[in-house]
């Protein structure tokens, strides 16, 4: 259990009375009104979203794929052993397990250098979400002891039904609250979309390039006989 968790209880229930406020009417003209057009989300429900991720899975991804490197590496050290016959037979054998052998494993377009992005990119997206989680927590905590809250917990203890209209008491303070949510969970999908693009060069299909002996090799569409 992190820190995000320990607060999740606490947290949730004051976002519950900010998401009721913010939908009885925010104040025109405020900070929070660019963020919940972005995130198309009042704060409590894309918290709540957020509890759901947590970075071990993400690292366990990593650990398991790089385990697999381990079986091309023992299929790579079969195709290196020599081979105690000749001919043209014994030739075409080698340069298709040249190919092979480039294709398992040679360079960050191989399998392997696949394999290894692959597990590069769950170990950043675990940061990732560990460093959203631990933002996300230092401001849960400070926003739970914050003037703002204690205004969100007092209007919505009047018991007054909420309905739209004119801004009424506590809203202003939800939104301030809500604002700074928000803008955390703006600044961590900011970083997730930064992370596939940096990333996405490297998580390409690895394709297969065919072996090259010299001889002229002719596709369908090759005409022949004149």
């Amino acid at each position: 259990m992190d820190p995000l968790d320990r607060l999740a209880e606490p947290g949730l229930d004051l976002l519950r009375r900010v998401d009721a406020l913010l939908a009885a009417g925010v104040p025109e003209g405020h900070r929070v009104w660019p963020l919940l057009r972005r995130m198309q989300v009042l704060p409590g429900d894309a918290v709540r979203g957020f509890l759901d991720l947590h970075p071990a899975p993400l690292a366990g991804a990593g650990h398991s794929v790089r385990r697999l490197i381990r079986g091309y590496d023992d299929v790579s050290t079969a195709l290196t052993d020599p081979v105690l016959w000749s001919g043209p037979a014994a030739s075409a054998y080698g340069q298709e397990r040249a190919a092979l052998l480039r294709h398992l494993d040679e360079g960050p377009e191989s399998l392997v250098g696949r394999l290894e992005s692959t597990a590069g990119y769950a170990d950043a997206l675990a940061d990732w979400v560990e460093g959203t989680r631990l933002a996300l927590a230092r401001t849960l905590a400070d926003i739970l002891r914050s003037a703002e809250a204690v205004a969100v917990v007092a209007a919505m203890a009047t018991g007054t039904p909420l309905r739209p209209g004119p801004v009424g008491p506590g809203v202003a303070d939800a939104a301030e609250i809500a604002a700074r949510v928000l803008a955390v969970l703006c600044v961590a999908y900011d970083g997730a979309e930064t992370l596939l693009r940096q990333w996405a060069p490297s998580l390409a299909e690895s394709a297969w390039r065919p072996p090259v002996d010299g001889r002229p090799r002719y596709d369908q569409t090759t005409r022949v006989g004149w």
